[in-house]
């Protein structure tokens, strides 16, 4: 092979687009990935360059996944557009994890093993999130769903929209998951007379709470392992 033809194969290798079609997506860095949804630079800046700025700036992968349109279209380079695009693949990205989850259906017996399915989606969110997890006779979740969600610090929880959704799966059981955005997971009075209040619904309804788990960036608690349920 001649040194010039080498030189050619050496510099496709250093284009994404040519490098993830010889090589596949998972030789590319985060940059790279980022740089083949950006599509082109701007004057005086590559895709590539305009990418690793772009998660400097944001803290990294997770930064830039949980990142704002406003945020991303700070970095030079970056319009609506292509903060767009990025929105658009990371949401891809998370609804296949669910859908996988979902799926597979998952056997989750213990405490730890929730908090393993739930804490990467849930940690380091800006915004309350309430889920339950609905679980079938072995303990296997047959669906999980989202009931609230979007407040800064608290989201406000019905019973009816909990077991409306557990009845609609013929759950046997269920779990309540939320975080807490100020990353401290300890249970809130409120949380504790929430729980308290679920706990005593499902009870009537025949489809027992087993657990509620709160999520912070500093720390998780399980009001069974509590002895609160």
């Amino acid at each position: 092979m001649s040194d010039n033809l080498r030189m050619k194969e050496l510099q496709c290798l250093e284009r994404p687009y040519e490098k993830l079609e010889q090589l596949g997506p998972r030789a590319l860095t985060d940059a790279e990935l980022i740089a083949i949804q950006i599509q082109s630079g701007v004057a005086g800046k590559s895709a590539l360059e305009i990418a690793n700025q772009l998660l400097a700036n944001l803290s990294g992968l997770c930064g830039l996944s949980e990142a704002s349109l406003e945020e991303m279209c700070q970095t030079p380079g970056v319009g609506r557009v292509r903060a767009i695009r990025l929105k658009s693949a990371f949401e891809i990205g998370n609804r296949h994890l669910s859908a996988r989850r979902e799926e597979i259906r998952p056997l989750l017996q213990k405490p730890s093993d929730i908090l393993q399915l739930m804490e990467p989606e849930l940690r380091y969110l800006s915004r309350e999130e309430f889920h339950i997890l609905m679980f079938d006779v072995r303990q296997r979740m047959i669906r999980r769903c989202k009931i609230s969600g979007g407040g800064l610090a608290a989201t406000v929880v019905f019973p009816r929209d909990i077991f409306r959704e557990a009845v609609k799966a013929n759950a046997a059981s269920i779990a309540l998951v939320h975080n807490h955005p100020s990353g401290d997971a300890e249970p809130s009075p409120a949380d504790l007379k929430s729980t308290k209040n679920l706990v005593e619904a499902g009870k009537m309804m025949g489809i027992p709470v087993i657990d509620h788990l709160i999520i912070g960036c500093e720390g998780s608690v399980s009001m069974k392992e509590r002895g609160l349920i």
